[in-house]
């Protein structure tokens, strides 16, 4: 079963095309990659499948309902919630309290959402760091901080944004670990990443975007030994000259 398809994505900024004729599917439980160069299109992908843009052409249906053009907190209520690459917790309040604050999408009741905010924190490893103010914590604290907000909505679909940017290996494989639990739990992950070390061993399946065009999509192994890729990643091709995918 899917329980994401994309059909002919298109998205334009004044004159340049960001999106051109996307189109994908992600499986039910399954962990989708999508990877590129900078300015491939990858984060306005996730833009316009959120509602945080509008898409000029194309449509995206979510578990067997068009929601195209859906506002984010009508997605997020329906199962489908994201995370940013450049992580906003709120400075001024607890590890806590910022997770509560997506727990509180479910509940209205303090005492159910505070307990679903630290079951989420154990799952992230940050139970010990509860009641430090977000503001303190270190960067690759504020990225789980980040996933354990969005987690805490209870998402079916989960869109995670270039969490391994900054990461040592250590902190890598941590959040590895982390993504293969939430999974476990029954969540399917749609990944944007540059840290190919990370994709390739996460994805069962991965899909290339290259100056706003679909390029090649495959498993890690079919994607890795693709002429088209190996041309984007490896700089052998001349500028706008590749054939679109």
């Amino acid at each position: 079963m899917h329980i994401l398809e994309a059909k002919n994505i298109t998205k334009t900024f004044g004159g340049l095309m960001a999106l051109n004729n996307v189109s994908f599917e992600i499986k039910e439980n399954e962990i989708f990659g999508v990877i590129g160069p900078n300015g491939a299109g990858k984060t306005t992908l996730f833009n316009v499948i959120t509602g945080f843009h509008k898409m000029d052409r194309g449509n995206v249906t979510f578990r067997n309902e068009d929601v195209t053009g859906f506002p984010p907190y009508i997605l997020c209520k329906k199962g489908l919630t994201r995370t940013f690459q450049i992580v906003k917790p709120l400075k001024e309040m607890t590890v806590l309290e910022n997770v509560m604050v997506g727990a509180f999408l479910r509940t209205n009741d303090v005492e159910k959402a505070k307990t679903k905010a630290q079951e989420t924190l154990k799952l992230m490893g940050l139970q010990n760091k509860e009641n430090e103010l977000a503001k303190d914590l270190t960067v690759p604290d504020m990225k789980r901080l980040e996933l354990a907000r969005a987690v805490a909505t209870d998402p079916v679909l989960l869109l995670v944004d270039e969490a391994f940017a900054g990461l040592n290996t250590g902190e890598v494989q941590m959040l590895i670990n982390i993504l293969r639990r939430i999974r476990e739990q029954g969540v399917t992950l749609f990944i944007i990443e540059h840290v190919m070390g990370a994709i390739m061993s996460l994805a069962e399946r991965i899909m290339v975007l290259d100056e706003g065009e679909k390029i090649a999509e495959g498993t890690p192994e079919e994607i890795q030994a693709n002429e088209k890729v190996l041309e984007v990643y490896l700089g052998t091709k001349n500028a706008k000259t590749h054939p679109p995918g």
